[in-house]
């Protein structure tokens, strides 16, 4: 039974290389394989891997079980990885105190987005960024998933939406008005909806995932909030999917303004239901509480927000 770990015992006398090995270990556990956890890190299987191997052989341990299907932590495993959890959070902090006394940040920053606003809006940013910190790396991952914060190891995340729970902070990017539309196509083929319950009879393209919100419609009226379950042949965990289909005339979207404004402009969609339009989201950038306490992430989501919301004006 192991109930304590020296901290000077595991990082040694080069401690940069067992740090790196220590936030290995932490990802793998977490995330229940060596190749997603090396993944997050931006690692190969066979690098992450190694890692592991050199911190089991100076600590003269088996971490983990290892099946052919299966991966886990032995009960040393376990107690090393409270341990371990430990060593990083203090390193982060010490990081983040240091760095507030610095004219030039350094380390990762871990931003996720979702598909469509990463590429067009944040993704852009980034060169810019670094440009002025040069000693600041952004890993940017896109996905129209709901991704948790803590558990994935991110810094911040960009999305259309509120909170999830109050241990995450938000910092209000702009209000998000959202819009219901479709191809000319479709419309001269199935005729336009006349009012909300019309929605029921149409082709809805929906985005959709394990534990997705948009199982419904929620429009505004002035009689108050409509729930609708909206249906269709169509469904996609990406965002940016669903807009080439509404494009192909293959069904209604329900859209933020701001991401199809060019296609609604050029006649390539028609807004619809202009009286009932979907209740509005917020836009805005989603971080634990204690990350901001970082400068370099706090450098970023301000410059982010600034620039932000020019661009969005300028739509």
């Amino acid at each position: 039974m192991v109930s304590s770990f020296n901290v000077s015992y595991i990082i040694g006398s080069s401690p940069m290389p067992y740090i790196e090995s220590l936030r290995v270990f932490v990802r793998v556990v977490e995330r229940g394989s060596i190749t997603a956890g090396g993944r997050d890190l931006r690692l190969t299987p066979a690098v992450a891997s190694n890692r592991i191997k050199e911190l089991e052989q100076r600590l003269d341990v088996r971490l983990f079980n290892r099946t052919t299907r299966k991966l886990s932590p032995t009960e040393v495993g376990h107690a090393f990885y409270e341990h371990a959890v430990r060593v990083l959070k203090s390193v982060d902090d010490a990081e983040a105190a240091v760095s507030g006394f610095s004219d030039s940040p350094r380390g990762a920053i871990n931003v996720t987005a979702p598909l469509g606003i990463g590429k067009r809006l944040i993704a852009p940013l980034i060169p810019r960024f670094v440009d002025r910190y040069p000693n600041v790396s952004i890993r940017l991952r896109l996905s129209d998933r709901k991704v948790d914060l803590l558990d994935d190891g991110m810094d911040m995340a960009f999305q259309v939406g509120r909170p999830p729970d109050s241990s995450i902070k938000l910092r209000k990017v702009a209000d998000c008005p959202r819009v219901l539309c479709a191809a000319p196509a479709y419309l001269k083929r199935m005729g336009a909806p006349k009012s909300p319950k019309d929605l029921l009879s149409h082709s809805c393209l929906l985005l959709r995932y394990p534990r997705s919100p948009e199982y419904f419609w929620t429009l505004g009226a002035q009689s108050g909030e409509i729930k609708l379950d909206v249906a269709g042949s169509y469904d996609s965990d990406d965002g940016d999917v669903l807009t080439g289909w509404a494009l192909d005339g293959r069904g209604i979207v329900n859209k933020p303004r701001f991401e199809i404004a060019d296609y609604i402009q050029t006649g390539a969609l028609v807004e619809l239901l202009k009286d009932t339009p979907p209740l509005p989201s917020i836009f805005g950038c989603l971080y634990p509480h204690r990350k901001l306490q970082d400068s370099k992430v706090r450098l970023f989501i301000d410059f982010a927000i600034e620039q932000l919301r020019k661009d969005l004006a300028e739509t």
